[in-house]
């Protein structure tokens, strides 16, 4: 009678054996489909939306070409989205009951641009695949289409964000660098981002289209770090200038003057030219050109384009994949304004 009960716990252990294995292979079989998932990939869309990147690229061509400034603009609303907890398009949601969005961050008031461009393309989109492309990943795309329609470089952009379901506008405030502060300050802003110094110096770049409001940088033009005085570095015939558009009274800081007056329409080098001759428009970025950790590749890239837009087009990269939620996390928004 024993010697059975043994033969039979054997085999129930075996049994139980087998199965667990099975199982456990099973589970382990799956792995790198769950991985994989959750991964971004240039290919992400390729069977569930394959007309995406034409698309966005017409929308976007569509765009510039009513509004010369809309490239700039979406460059800058990429950027304030991904440097705030990741890109997310958390930037793009509007105020509800539950929090408070960013738009309305101290960076991002009357000034942000672009919103409605990527709610078109949104719109496009979701009729011809419903619930399927994230806000993340439109802004993303668009951007790297506006730099490229307008002279600059091209980049891969991976895919399969996941769309945040709410913002942050304290953390827009205290994480988007500001064109009052010191280059250390901007630097430990990027780098919390996994982002480097040649980033730092790479991105600025993107000050090569675009404006900026008198706001942003008439103290250099009548107080320059409370002297009285305009920034003795700024080059006088800019300064002229510049003294015209943003005359030294309240009612003129929501004027507009160029970031690149030479080439502001064009994605080119001409920012690292402009800060060699000292006509950078903002402090922050002029002070690229003052700092011994930055102005070797400033003064490099005033002189050598090609790697210019082979860094920024890395830096891009890098930028783009901020902070990304991906898989379960997050959702798809139907609207990028709303949460679903």
């Amino acid at each position: 009678m024993l010697k059975c009960v043994d033969i039979y716990s054997e085999a129930m252990t075996c049994r139980l054996v087998i199965y667990f294995t099975f199982f456990f292979c099973f589970l382990v079989s799956l792995v790198p489909l769950v991985h994989s998932n959750n991964q971004l990939d240039t290919n992400f869309y390729e069977g569930s939306c394959p007309n995406l990147a034409t698309i966005v690229r017409y929308a976007v061509w569509s765009a510039i070409k009513n509004d010369n400034r809309m490239a700039a603009s979406l460059l800058r609303l990429h950027f304030h989205d991904c440097i705030v907890n990741g890109c997310d398009a958390s930037v793009l949601l509007d105020d509800t009951p539950y929090f408070t969005g960013e738009k309305n961050a101290f960076p991002n008031r009357n000034s942000l641009r672009g919103l409605e461009v990527i709610d078109n393309i949104k719109e496009q989109v979701e009729r011809q695949c419903p619930s399927t492309v994230s806000c993340a990943d439109i802004l993303a795309l668009a951007v790297r289409e506006a730099i490229d329609l307008v002279g600059g470089p091209s980049w891969p952009v991976a895919l399969g964000r996941r769309d945040a379901i709410t913002a942050n506008q304290m953390a827009a405030n205290q994480q988007i660098p500001s064109p009052f502060e010191s280059l250390d300050n901007i630097i430990a802003k990027f780098t919390s981002k996994g982002l480097n110094l040649r980033d730092v110096v790479a991105l600025s770049g993107a000050h090569t289209i675009g404006y900026a409001r008198c706001l942003t940088f008439q103290r250099r033009l009548f107080d320059f770090q409370g002297s009285g005085k305009p920034d003795p570095l700024l080059a006088s015939s800019l300064l002229s200038k510049l003294q015209n558009t943003c005359p030294n009274r309240d009612t003129s800081t929501s004027n507009i003057a160029p970031l690149d007056a030479n080439s502001t329409l064009t994605f080119d080098n001409e920012y690292y030219r402009n800060l060699v001759s000292n006509r950078g428009l903002l402090e922050s970025d002029q002070a690229l050109l003052g700092d011994q950790r930055t102005a070797a590749m400033a003064y490099f890239y005033s002189t050598d384009q090609s790697s210019f837009y082979n860094d920024f087009a890395a830096s891009m990269v890098k930028l783009s994949n901020v902070g990304v939620i991906t898989g379960i996390q997050g959702e798809i928004r139907k609207k990028c304004g709303y949460v679903n």
